[in-house]
């Protein structure tokens, strides 16, 4: 008999809904020009958190509705991988990592009220296609390191 582990307890659902995409201009230009770095080979993630406060500042008016606390984008280079069908391949498997693997990161975000968003990029760096298992164990241990990391701060 399977048990169900933490992401699986009824009551939690694992969509990936739009508060979490980053598609703000200035966040995704903010997140490449400060934002710190951690790798493992083929993924790179890039993170950056904004206080409440600066958060504020990054829009003209007033934060939209739909911002979510932790905000992430994928992105593959056309260099790497030059067909369409293998970066849409490799996004749908990162994403699919991403989603099921987040949930212990986003409570400890939720739980700070000096973090007033954490955005995160994802970027592939490898030449070939990657199986998913493999993607799974990188994105969990980059998961793990960026958990540790905002701990710390």
């Amino acid at each position: 008999m399977e048990t169900l582990n933490e992401e699986q307890k009824p009551g939690r659902r694992l969509t990936l809904r739009k508060p979490e995409k980053l598609r703000h201009k200035n966040l995704v230009n903010s997140l490449f020009a400060e934002g710190k770095s951690i790798y493992d080979f083929p993924i790179r993630l890039v993170w950056r958190t904004l206080s409440p406060q600066e958060l504020q500042k990054a829009f003209r008016a007033e934060i939209p509705q739909q911002t979510g606390k932790l905000q992430m984008l994928i992105t593959i280079p056309k260099k790497k991988r030059r067909r369409a069908v293998d970066r849409v391949l490799l996004r749908r498997r990162i994403r699919e990592a991403y989603r099921l693997n987040r949930t212990h990161l986003a409570d400890v975000i939720e739980s700070r009220d000096d973090i007033g968003i954490v955005t995160v990029a994802f970027i592939f760096l490898g030449d070939e296609n990657t199986p998913y298992a493999s993607l799974e164990k990188k994105m969990i241990n980059l998961l793990e390191r960026l958990e540790k990391k905002l701990n710390r701060e």
